[in-house]
């Protein structure tokens, strides 16, 4: 992405929010709720169902249910049910049991000048009720037995023009309750916090100013462009306290127009600000000396554009922050540059600090941690160690005691390659784990290039001599650098999953290789970032493409690694060369565990053993892939798993649906 296409996307924003966006006006209080009959009935406004109370219109009887309450099921992003309904011998029973379509469908459908891009909201399930968003952030209450909408809410977010970074995308939101009271807290493209009725869909006009909190607001800078900064991942809620974070364009360097990624914390019965966490120090603050030539003072970025998880045991939230703008130049900004790319943990009450880690420093990659660290409670016959497991894009897995921010394995500050550019200042060292071992490759060397024929290898080397390469951490340049892993992981923001009776985490990754270039252009430097494909139509590096990695939590070992999704065995160019299984498939995965199964998505949905990793059973995924994580809950004695589907990215794509398959 450069400057000038920066430019074009804002005059489309222009345009669009002179338009109505589509469909609505230019603030929130256009917002509506509308009613269906059923999920393809008739839309109406006259009346309010009600996810609260049981009718044909409303919820179900529940008689019985394990629920999905969070996100990633629960505060400690475990994406675990115990459940023992599915197992090996019965996975391939799963039926489709009903498919809702998103309202995002008929939106473009009447707007067809807005595209959404992938369906990648994942729903939480409540007392018999989905609960999800649309990539245009519309909120829907599900019938979670018949797939039949209850309410809809609209915030009209989109009347502000495309959204920042990857457009119309969004997902999910938090859910709290108390005394009889239940709310949904959304975070919005266009900047907002909204507390919802989750019975009605109605806002809360008791929460800050008529329901909302305007989080372009006390950022020290003044945010007037949806380009620049918006929220398309669920807030978390901790006690009853709601955490948000954000995404901000990260490609210019040194630009005093673009805001810090502060994490903000509200009452969620107020909505008054509690805290407000500076990722970038101010003065006389933490950190402030790890920013040369006051270079904080005009920094941007290092924000949580994912998620978070809780321990509401220790009163403590934990934040994975991103790269400081500029990705993939530091010249503007030397020095370490906390909180950058760091773990922080923080009281849910009152904000402050109890530990941090920085992962990277300096960063140049682009390594945001990508998704909220798991907290496991690891049992054994010495007790239960409380543990905190960060996966990352550089595939590398942080573990520390998460109550004191002691890793549990020594982290090495280890010599790295150093840049050449003029101007650049990298970190001499870089913080590696002596265990676990990194879950995919790492770096581009003869070791791990394409090596299914001496052919195949020698264009291999071809094709990455344009480029510079080398170990983990090679700088950017102006020549082009190929990074592996790249921007999107390893890791990425599916996270992983851990099954506490195994103490295992099961992590999937990818490996997606990439070249990184830079320019300097007067006063910005530019980034231009490509995948790069391998010999006669393959990948690059050597399979598995994408995989699932189980990591004892006890030991640090790797117990197992599988290849998830195929596609490129039957290639004419390893005509001869006998494949034994998968290959894995060019895509991210996402995983959930069961007490029996780990359950991946991609090109469909795939059981592996969970001591073994051998692969016990497959479901197709009908027109799609998998665009969201997965999510599971029983209801009434069936077991249900949604899977979120669909959508497009500059075109549309396939119907964005939510697919709920059913063991019967």
């Amino acid at each position: 992405m450069n400057k000038n296409y920066l430019y074009i996307l804002i005059l489309i924003s222009i345009f669009l929010s002179s338009c109505g966006g589509g469909g609505g006006g230019g603030s929130s209080d256009d917002s509506s709720v509308t009613t269906n009959s059923s999920n393809t009935g008739s839309t109406s406004t006259s009346t309010l169902n009600n996810a609260c109370i049981v009718s044909n219109s409303g919820a179900p009887e529940v008689s019985q249910q394990k629920m999905w309450p969070h996100y990633s099921s629960d505060q400690l992003a475990t994406r675990y049910i115990d459940s023992d309904k599915l197992n090996e011998d019965n996975f391939s029973n799963l039926t489709v049991a009903w498919t809702w379509e998103a309202p995002s469908e008929k939106f473009m459908d009447e707007n067809p000048s807005l595209i959404a891009n992938r369906n990648a909201a994942t729903p939480i399930m409540v007392d018999g009720v989905l609960f999800t968003t649309s990539q245009f952030n519309h909120v829907s209450a599900i019938n979670a037995e018949t797939g039949n909408t209850i309410w809809e809410f609209d915030p009209v977010s989109y009347s502000q023009g495309i959204a920042v970074n990857h457009g119309f995308i969004h997902r999910g939101l938090a859910f709290w309750e108390k005394d009889g009271e239940k709310r949904l807290l959304l975070g919005t493209l266009d900047g907002f916090l909204y507390s919802l009725n989750a019975c009605t869909g109605e806002v809360d006009l008791q929460f800050s100013n008529g329901g909302k909190v305007d989080l372009k607001e006390g950022l020290g800078v003044a945010v007037t462009d949806n380009q620049l900064f918006g929220i398309n991942a669920p807030p978390l809620v901790c006690k009853d306290t709601v955490v948000v974070g954000s995404s901000i364009i990260d490609w210019p360097d040194g630009s005093n127009w673009l805001p810090p990624g502060d994490v903000r914390a509200y009452d969620i019965i107020t909505g008054q600000l509690k805290w407000q966490f500076h990722v970038i120090p101010h003065d006389g603050e933490l950190g402030e000396e790890t920013w040369e030539n006051n270079s904080n003072l005009n920094a941007a970025g290092a924000n949580v554009w994912s998620t978070f998880s809780c321990d509401e045991s220790l009163n403590t939230v934990y934040l994975p922050t991103s790269t400081p703008t500029n990705d993939h130049w530091g010249g503007d900004r030397l020095g370490d540059g906390l909180f950058g790319e760091t773990i922080v943990a923080l009281d849910i009450d009152s904000g402050e600090r109890q530990w941090h880690f920085q992962t990277v420093h300096h960063g140049l990659w682009d390594y945001d941690l990508p998704a909220a660290p798991n907290l496991v409670n690891v049992t054994t016959e010495n007790g239960v160690e409380k543990l905190l497991a960060q996966v990352s894009k550089q595939a590398f897995l942080y573990v520390f005691d998460r109550e004191t921010g002691q890793p549990k394995w020594p982290i090495v500050e280890t010599t790295v390659p150093q840049s050449s550019e003029v101007g650049e200042q990298t970190s001499a060292t870089q913080p590696i784990p002596s265990k676990p071992l990194p879950f995919d490759h790492q770096g581009v060397n003869l070791n791990n290039l394409i090596d299914f024929t001496p052919s195949l290898r020698s264009q291999a080397l071809d094709i990455i001599s344009q480029w510079d390469y080398g170990d983990l951490y090679t700088p950017p340049s102006q020549r082009g650098t190929l990074t592996v892993p790249s921007i999107t992981g390893g890791a990425s923001w599916s996270g992983a999953t851990y099954h506490p009776g195994k103490n295992i985490l099961y992590v999937p990754s990818g490996t997606f290789p990439f070249v990184t270039s830079i320019e300097r252009s007067g006063l910005q430097t530019l980034q231009n970032r490509d995948y790069v494909h391998g010999p006669q139509g393959l990948p690059l590096m050597k399979p598995p493409y994408a995989r699932i990695t189980a990591i004892s939590m006890e030991t640090g070992d790797h117990v197992w690694v599988s290849a998830v999704g195929r596609g490129y065995e039957n290639s004419a160019a390893l005509s001869g060369v006998t494949i034994d299984g998968d290959l894995g498939a060019i895509q991210r995965v996402h995983a959930m565990t069961t007490k029996n199964l780990v359950i991946t998505g991609q090109q469909r949905l795939t059981a592996f053993n969970l001591d073994t990793g051998e692969k016990v059973g497959e479901i197709a995924v009908p027109n799609s892939i998998v665009e969201g994580n997965l999510m599971a809950y029983e209801l009434n004695d069936k077991l249900y798993i949604i899977v979120p589907v669909g959508g497009g990215e500059s075109s549309r794509g396939p119907k964005s649906q939510l697919i709920a398959y059913r063991l019967n």
